[in-house]
């Protein structure tokens, strides 16, 4: 009698998806808390304000998913977005959060191994890039959160993030 073993991945390429849009929704919230004036100007110890903070993360994840999956290095830039209210903030993140899926369902398994030198700047595997996309939202966010606090708001819970 011989034993199958069947290997099981620990996340899948799904899960790793709803994963990031859960913390993309947590974002989106705090983007929304802000009054609009201090989301644009209010800062503590020489910070970006979060309006700016917000613009880097829309300029980072559907553009950086594009290249990979279209192998394309372009060089990182901000400038191309320059908001001037909460509102096109949020539709900005709303339609980066439709590219984020659209080039994401576009990796295949192996995809995610292959190495890619994004922007011009940071040559790991896929998978180690994204990860790095949500690790940067997490950190920024918190910054966000410390903002919100100072302004005298409660932002929501960190673990809902649907």
């Amino acid at each position: 009698m011989t034993a199958t073993v069947t290997k099981q991945q620990f996340i899948s390429s799904a899960q790793l998806l709803e994963h990031w849009q859960g913390h993309r929704n947590l974002t989106r919230r705090v983007i929304e808390m802000f009054p609009e004036k201090e989301l644009f100007e209010f800062s503590i110890g020489g910070m970006r304000p979060f309006a700016k903070l917000a613009v880097e993360l829309i300029s980072i994840a559907g553009p950086a998913l594009k290249g990979i999956v279209e192998k394309q290095v372009e060089e990182f830039s901000e400038e191309a977005f320059q908001p001037k209210t909460k509102e096109e903030i949020l539709s900005k993140w709303d339609a980066e959060t439709e590219v984020i899926n659209h080039y994401f369902n576009q990796i295949s398994e192996d995809g995610f191994q292959e190495t890619f030198n994004l922007f011009g700047q940071y040559e790991f595997p896929v998978y180690q890039n994204i990860l790095y996309f949500v690790d940067n939202e997490v950190h920024h966010r918190g910054q966000g959160f410390v903002y919100l606090r100072a302004l005298g708001i409660e932002p929501p819970f960190f673990w809902e993030r649907f």
